[in-house]
């Protein structure tokens, strides 16, 4: 009998740097009328450089989360880490999180994932698998981020740098023998068509496959330049995104990969308690709780402090609703996520 896969420990890290609209607006040409009409975020956290990084970040949300799982460590037999900021180019961060951790076991498993905004879903659900069959039994999730090291803070790079935020959110997956509980399914999709619509193409080994861009790559016979001076001149090397297209995206799938959920559970949109919306603009979560007609009490929107954390948005926001007394025991919880990829994906959890 397939077991069911239940969180029970939780735990999140954002910077103690809180960068607000006005600062932004003291490096580009901005304000904080203009960022919270389009993405009703105030301000976000920024790591410390060359102090701080994605695993720092993960290490302190992790240990919150196995202390309040009432586990130790070494218990831990595999590490999910999502992200799309990781420390080193490779190897990924769950072996780098398992030597910050001090974990001992050296059987233990890492696996990165590299969905972005929904990556944290995708990591749940891999989670959720592996319970289910009984190949592991305490799984440490995590999806952590440090955007501000890579952002272009010139009134260039506006559009994107001033929804990026730090931070980290973990959990810690188990099975349970509570007939009903845990997570009662998830969803993942993708349609790389619009892949270029919301991307950090470079530095990448496409050579320009994908488009007609000249990226200065010289002409040689055995490989090529990883990084060329004219990506830098020309802020190539930057992440890029078609804000309309991924809005427009984004307002039909969220609804749609619910809605899936909802259904395959023989559930209504009624019977939700509380929804987690991936933290991406507070206008789409505003617009998705109106098609789902939920109430404020039961949204959980924390983008106006943290701005946009990509696969650490979901975990945060979850672990600060829980702690905060808004997530109880048998309350119906949804995840849902939409980013590039384009990739979306839900969760449905019976707390």
């Amino acid at each position: 009998m397939l077991k069911s896969a239940v969180i029970t420990g939780m735990g999140m890290y954002v910077p103690e740097q809180v960068v607000t609209n006005d600062d932004l607006a003291t490096v580009m040409d901005t304000s904080d009328e203009w960022i919270q009409e389009r993405t009703g975020i105030k301000e976000r956290r920024y790591g410390k450089r060359n102090e701080e990084s994605p695993v720092s970040f993960a290490k302190h949300a992790s240990e919150q989360a196995i202390a309040e799982a009432g586990i130790d460590k070494n218990e831990i037999d595999f590490i999910i880490f999502a992200t799309l900021s990781s420390d080193y180019f490779f190897p990924g961060c769950g072996v780098l999180l398992q030597r910050e951790l001090g974990i001992t076991n050296t059987e233990i498993g890492a696996l990165d994932v590299r969905n972005q905004c929904s990556g944290f879903v995708y990591a749940l659900s891999v989670a959720d698998q592996f319970i289910k069959t009984g190949m592991y039994k305490k799984i440490l999730v995590v999806g952590s981020e440090m955007h501000s090291m890579g952002l272009d803070f010139s009134t260039r790079g506006r559009g994107v740098t001033v929804i990026f935020g730090d931070g980290a959110g973990a959990a810690i997956v188990e099975p349970t023998e509570d007939e009903g509980r845990g997570i009662l399914s998830t969803h993942l999709h993708s349609n790389g068509e619009g892949a270029e619509q919301l991307c950090m193409i470079n530095p990448g080994a496409h050579g320009g496959r994908y488009d007609d861009v000249d990226y200065g790559y010289p002409e040689t016979r055995f490989g090529s330049t990883f990084i060329t001076q004219k990506m830098l001149d020309n802020g190539l090397n930057y992440p890029y995104m078609n804000g309309q297209a991924v809005f427009k995206m984004a307002v039909r799938k969220f609804p749609e990969v619910i809605g899936e959920a909802l259904a395959q559970n023989e559930l209504s949109t009624s019977d939700i308690d509380i929804f987690v919306p991936h933290q991406a603009n507070l206008r789409i979560s505003q617009f998705v709780q109106k098609v789902l007609k939920l109430n404020d009490d039961q949204v959980v929107n924390n983008i106006q402090k943290y701005g946009n954390t990509t696969a650490a948005s979901i975990p945060i926001a979850l672990c600060e609703a829980w702690k905060d007394g808004r997530i109880n025991k048998g309350d119906l919880v949804c995840l849902a996520a939409f980013g590039s990829g384009f990739t979306w994906a839900s969760a449905l959890i019976r707390w």
